[in-house]
């Protein structure tokens, strides 16, 4: 299984829809609104490593209002 750990900046004014639209994503398993410099820690699992870059680009990324991430890939 591989976690991936995403955090999010967004544009002001709609982190609580994109943690709503990410938590009804298939891969994502938790979202939570946090205080820094980031906006959102969304984390993802998936059974395998290459299922994880696609789901950032066509999924993730890809949300209107998402001004950023990074990403921080763990394996259990």
């Amino acid at each position: 299984m591989i976690k991936t750990y995403v955090l999010i900046v967004t544009n002001p004014g709609v982190t609580r829809d994109i943690v709503d639209t990410l938590l009804a994503m298939d891969l994502v398993v938790a979202a939570h609104e946090v205080m820094g410099p980031y906006d959102i820690v969304a984390e993802i699992e998936a059974e395998e490593l290459s299922a994880i870059p696609d789901f950032l680009a066509t999924q993730i990324r890809t949300l209107e209002g998402i001004h950023s991430t990074t990403s921080l890939v763990a394996s259990t």
